[in-house]
């Protein structure tokens, strides 16, 4: 069941955290997660009729929004982290996936995630250039100013020095100009809906933004 919606989220990603959560137990679920899967399952016969929505004609400028939930994981204490990424106004990625490492604070957790976002749209624009389409300065829309600050500063002071040296090549990149990390207030914040659970009227207008929307 949970492959069959882990392939659904390819067209849904409105329940890409709530599939890649169950995910993290298929080796060994209990009873608590299959209840949840069947939950999934009703929502999913209920919204049957929504799906992305692409507009006709629209702009094609990058942009890309990144978020975590600190220490959200209650067995490893481990951040999610959360992207997408829109090509005008359609969504055309999205990730959710929980952080490799413990971060031993916001400001890490969402730096570590706006550098997935990054790669992300660096191999975005390299796949774009092939269609003759150049991007430079291409936004990160993040609601944490510290992990925006840590980006910007090269020095190497007690709150970064025990971040792991593959996270900075954010920092690489910002300082280059292949991306810059813009703040955006955390209500106008779309990658929300693949890091945490959210409230019936924020997830269905992060929904309705995402492009989620009925024909």
């Amino acid at each position: 069941m949970i492959g069959s919606l882990l392939y659904l989220t390819a067209s849904r990603p409105d329940i890409m955290y709530s599939v890649c959560l169950c995910a993290r137990f298929q080796s060994c679920p209990k009873e608590s997660h299959l209840s949840v899967i069947k939950r999934i399952l009703r929502y999913l016969k209920e919204t049957m009729d929504i799906g992305l929505w692409y507009p006709k004609g629209d702009n094609f400028e990058l942009i890309g929004y990144s978020d975590a939930d600190f220490a959200g994981c209650k067995v490893e204490r481990k951040s999610t982290s959360g992207t997408c990424h829109f090509l005008g106004h359609s969504l055309v990625s999205w990730h959710s996936k929980k952080q490799n490492s413990v971060a031993l604070s916001t400001a890490e957790a969402e730096y570590i995630a706006a550098g997935l976002c990054c790669a992300q749209i660096l191999w975005m624009k390299q796949t774009l250039n092939d269609f003759n389409l150049s991007f430079e300065h291409v936004p990160i829309k993040c609601d944490n100013t510290s992990a925006i600050n840590i980006s910007k500063n090269p020095v190497q002071h007690s709150r970064t020095k025990h971040i792991e040296i593959r996270h900075h090549f954010l920092r690489d990149h910002a300082q280059k100009g292949d991306i810059t990390l813009e703040f955006v207030s955390t209500k106008d914040q779309l990658a929300d809906i693949f890091t945490k659970p959210l409230s019936e009227e924020q997830f269905v207008d992060i929904r309705k933004q995402l492009g989620v929307i009925s024909p």
